[in-house]
């Protein structure tokens, strides 16, 4: 049920303790008290507000957690009362909080809490010397406790030596059962252990939506393709309710670090709802929760009705109606993974002409078109009928479309909707869209489907060059990641991180959105073995990539009206930058970060020079300690803000301030439990 709206300064933010406020720099009462007097104001800034002009301004006034003025500093003035709060920007760089469209909130906020392999390019011999580690920490756990592995970048392992297989967990000293999952989490790898645990063996069938590799012998290898990883998965022991809350937690804690105010989980189900409505309630939701419900192919094709119908009971239990100042939780949406992944050596994708295939030899390579389509998991008899009825029940469809033909059977299915339903109003979208026929480029904007990018995905990297450019082929591949293609053909174009497929680092993914190529100065990039531009597509404008992570983003979750630009009446959410994206050379826009995260008028997440601004009883935002390795190779000293470290709930979150991504487990516990956590 919607809460009516709160004052500002009225409720508690991420466990910070009710009464959460911005500190007062400066308090002004030469003006009497009065309706005109804000809150909140501040001033001598760069306010970069993504209204129809992206016009700039100098100043924001707020009051009661919305915005009431946007202008110059002078006119800021009649807005500034006796208790009014006055908070000077110098000169930086103000904007809407940043809205991502697609990730993962539970999965990432748990993956902070297993072993993990940092997405790092591992030889096998060196996921051995990791994973080993991890279980001679938590060597208490033998020999029946699961060892969950997390961030395993498979195309780096296979980039720097070859694909593993089972042998190489079977290796391990341990006992214990071990899935290791890829950072895109379409593939595991177990050991015999696990497989035994899950009853998988020669005979075993592969599940709709996925596939168990087979070595020559014809046993299983251990590689798990998407609904064969999760089948295995289901054997690990569920999670309790406690660990499920310090998830949600660490999860919050990396988005408000990331100046992230509102996001859609892409793949939610009842355990989201219990947590984030939990926390909620708490006063700890630092951030605008808004799930879609992951519907099955088997469910779509055995009761589209019931599907939706189940989605719909999820949305009853747990929506909280119209957006308030105070952030919420919503259940609106559906999500569809229409195909896998483009990325070799999968190649799951679903594509409108075969995977190359090499019919040479290593040192004499020969690259043919193959037989491989790759997986269709929702073909169009099984879609239209669902994406219908969603659209009639007024659910919101977010579909997984990687490869060409899932793009266009996605589209398609678009519009059927819109042939049988004319008028209905419904907002689908297709994340990730890494091949598009150009055929296809201008029904996007012609459907009104927005089209959600992962930019950090536009990029050269282990994933996607190499064997996957071989794969594609060199047509498809001077296509890949196609979002200056479809924004020049009109459609509007959203981001979303996908976290924790990679590292959690907003302003990187921005800046390969621009250039299209990577930092090799970030830790969160790939060093100078991998610099230059991904391919020779266009990239998109400062200002476009911007419009992506705030409004355009905030329309694919209906929220354009009250968060994605800095506007009078608006919730007032917003970030300050250390640097102004518009300005720095453009091999410095990922060399920056959120210095404040505001969150309906409210400070969630603060670092020097506004450490004032968090209240003195916020334990998660106080500094223990420095000093944290970086994700894939050292940074220059100068390239990045230090990391800091916090304490929250108990728990010790090593957190990088360039990255929001968090190491977190119990003080004195030894960091590598797979599950136990």
């Amino acid at each position: 049920m919607a809460r009516p709206p709160r004052r500002a300064g009225r409720w508690a933010a991420g466990g910070l303790g009710a009464g959460v406020a911005l500190a007062v720099l400066a308090v002004l009462g030469a003006c009497s008290g009065g309706p005109e007097d804000a809150d909140l104001v501040l001033r001598n800034g760069y306010v970069y507000t993504v209204d129809a002009t992206d016009s700039v301004q100098q100043a924001v006034a707020v009051k009661d957690g919305r915005i009431v003025y946007v202008g110059t500093d002078a006119g800021a003035e009649a807005h500034v009362g006796r208790g009014t709060r006055v908070m000077d920007l110098g000169g930086r760089m103000l904007m809407p909080g940043f809205v991502d469209a697609h990730l993962h909130s539970l999965a990432g906020g748990r993956a902070l809490l297993l072993c993990d392999l940092k997405y790092a390019s591992l030889t096998r011999a060196q996921m051995q010397v990791a994973i080993q580690a991890c279980l001679d920490g938590s060597a208490s756990k033998e020999p029946d406790a699961w060892l969950e592995v997390v961030n395993w970048s498979r195309q780096g392992t296979q980039a720097v030596d070859a694909d593993p297989d089972k042998t190489v967990l079977d290796a391990l000293t341990t006992r214990r059962p071990i899935l290791v999952r890829s950072s895109d989490f379409h593939t595991a790898l177990v050991n015999s252990r696990a497989l035994a645990l899950a009853g998988i063996t020669r005979d075993t069938p592969d599940p709709a939506g996925g596939a168990f590799a087979h070595n020559s012998a014809g046993e299983p290898n251990g590689i798990c393709e998407d609904a064969a990883s999760w089948q295995v998965a289901a054997f690990i022991p569920p999670d309790s309710d406690t660990d499920k809350l310090a998830q949600g937690r660490a999860a919050l804690l990396a988005l408000r670090t990331q100046g992230v105010t509102t996001f859609m989980d892409a793949a939610s189900g009842a355990d989201h709802g219990v947590v984030f409505t939990t926390l909620q309630k708490a006063g700890e939701l630092t951030a605008r929760a808004f799930f879609a419900v992951q519907i099955s192919p088997d469910e779509a094709a055995a009761d589209p009705a019931a599907a939706v119908a189940e989605v719909q009971a999820l949305a009853t239990r747990f929506d909280q109606g119209t957006p308030q100042v105070r952030p919420t939780v919503r259940f609106r949406h559906a999500k569809l993974f229409v195909d896998g992944v483009v990325n070799a050596p999968a190649d799951t994708g679903a594509l409108l002409t075969p995977y190359f295939t090499n019919v040479g030899t290593a040192e004499a390579p020969h690259w043919v078109a193959g037989e491989n389509l790759g997986n269709l998991y929702f073909p169009a008899e099984v879609l239209n009928p669902v994406l219908r009825q969603a659209a009639q029940a007024s659910l919101d469809v977010h579909m997984h479309a990687t490869g060409d033909r899932a793009v266009r059977t996605a589209l398609d299915g678009v519009a059927q909707v819109r042939t049988a339903l004319p008028g209905v109003d419904w907002r689908p979208a297709i994340a990730h869209n890494e091949t598009v026929d150009p055929a296809d480029d201008a029904r996007f904007g012609a459907l009104d489907v927005t089209a959600t990018f992962s930019f950090q995905w536009a990029q050269r990297a282990p994933y996607s060059v190499g064997e996957t450019e071989h794969h594609l082929g060199p047509t498809r591949f001077a296509r890949m990641e196609p979002s200056g293609h479809l924004h020049q053909a009109g459609a509007r174009v959203a981001f979303g991180s996908d976290w924790p497929i990679d590292p959690f680092d907003q302003l990187l993914a921005l800046k390969i959105g621009v250039t299209r190529a990577g930092d090799p100065e970030s830790p969160n990039g790939f060093g100078p073995d991998f610099a230059g531009p991904i391919n020779n597509a266009p990239g998109l404008s400062r200002a476009a990539v911007l419009r992506a992570i705030t409004l355009n983003a905030a329309h694919q979750l209906r929220m354009e009206r009250q968060v994605g630009s800095i506007a009078v009446g608006k919730f007032a959410d917003f970030i300050v930058l250390d640097k102004n994206f518009m300005q720095v050379p453009e091999e410095e826009l990922a060399r920056n970060q959120v210095l404040l995260t505001v969150v309906g008028g409210q400070a969630v997440h603060a670092l020097a020079p506004f450490t004032a601004l968090a209240p003195a009883s916020a334990a998660a935002l106080q500094p223990l300690s420095d000093g944290l390795p970086t994700r894939r190779h050292a940074l220059a000293a100068t390239a990045a803000p230090q990391p800091t470290v916090f304490l929250q709930h108990g728990r010790r979150v090593d957190l990088r301030a360039s990255t929001g991504h968090a190491v977190v487990h119990r003080p004195g516990q030894v960091h590598g439990d797979g599950h136990n956590h």
